[in-house]
């Protein structure tokens, strides 16, 4: 199966079609007047449907066991033709397309068995996926696309050349898939002068985003929140929270951290950790979405 871990969970919807042909419209009439010796088949068929979409994970080995939160089954006749529509919502890290296709292709089924006896040229056919939506996908074209970063790498060993940088990495890496233009990446020791000269100096350079990578713990060298916290206009607990929760589900000691975000005019600034597991967690956490801060930004100055 693949890894879904690094994903965050969101608002997802698949609807399915599938389409059932009788022989003769003396079979529609019996199922619009109820007189199926099988009994009410749309009813029926329903209720295949809906245990065809919960038993999805158990038929196709790939797919994941999602809680499935809402499914909608309508009919739609025409002349020999009947439609079912399926849709199926959830909040997950993954889609539902396949589980409303099989859910589809249930009700499908289930109405041709309950219809051979009466009608011998029963055709199921066009099964498909019509619809797949990905809430979070709505907000993409709202980002900004010519955002400049610098990413500040607080370390006294990765500083002194005893360490190798990856956290930093990891961030850059991360803002690359995001398209935003990485102005300087440097690496600076667990200093509070130099991490604030460093602060107001990108700022004062009309930067969008500076994010500094370690000395959020709770030794006495790390430095970097209380050298960031005297210069924000204002904090952002939003996103804080954000990266603390997603942070928590992977590991116990997310609520250690000290991560700050918060903004100098219209430049966000970003704290977070300097591990590479918690910087990378803490990116995966909060981006894209964050870029949209951007636009409530411009409008403010």
């Amino acid at each position: 199966m693949v890894d879904i871990t690094n994903k965050n969970p969101s608002l997802k919807v698949a609807t399915a079609k599938a389409m059932i042909k009788v022989s003769n419209l003396k079979t529609i009439k019996a199922i619009q007047n109820d007189e199926v010796p099988k009994g009410n088949v749309f009813a029926m068929s329903k209720a295949a449907g809906l245990l065809g979409v919960k038993k999805t994970p158990f038929i196709f080995p790939n797919s994941y066991s999602l809680p499935i939160e809402f499914t909608e089954i309508t009919y739609e006749i025409h002349e020999l033709e009947i439609k079912i529509l399926l849709t199926v919502k959830t909040i997950y890290k993954t889609g539902v397309e396949i589980a409303a296709m099989h859910g589809a292709s249930i009700v499908a089924l289930n109405m041709y068995d309950m219809l051979k006896p009466i009608d011998k040229g029963i055709e199921i056919k066009n099964i498909k996926l019509i619809e797949k939506k990905e809430k979070k996908h709505h907000f993409k074209n709202r980002f900004k696309k010519d955002l400049k970063a610098a990413v500040i790498v607080c370390s006294d060993t990765i500083f002194a050349g005893k360490k190798e940088d990856k956290a930093g990495k990891a961030v850059v890496e991360k803002l690359n898939e995001c398209e935003v233009q990485i102005i300087d990446y440097i690496l600076i020791p667990d200093e509070k002068e130099l991490i604030q000269e460093k602060t107001l100096k990108y700022q004062q350079e009309n930067m969008d985003l500076i994010i500094f990578t370690g000395g959020t713990g709770l030794s006495v060298s790390d430095v970097t929140p209380d050298a960031i916290l005297p210069l924000l206009d204002r904090r952002i607990p939003g996103i804080e929270e954000t990266i603390r929760n997603y942070g928590q589900d992977r590991t116990p000691y997310s609520m250690l951290s000290r991560s700050v975000a918060g903004t100098i005019e219209n430049t966000l600034i970003l704290a977070i950790p300097g591990s590479t597991n918690g910087a990378k967690e803490s990116m995966d956490a909060i981006f894209p979405a964050v870029l949209n801060a951007f636009k409530m930004l411009k409008r403010s100055y």
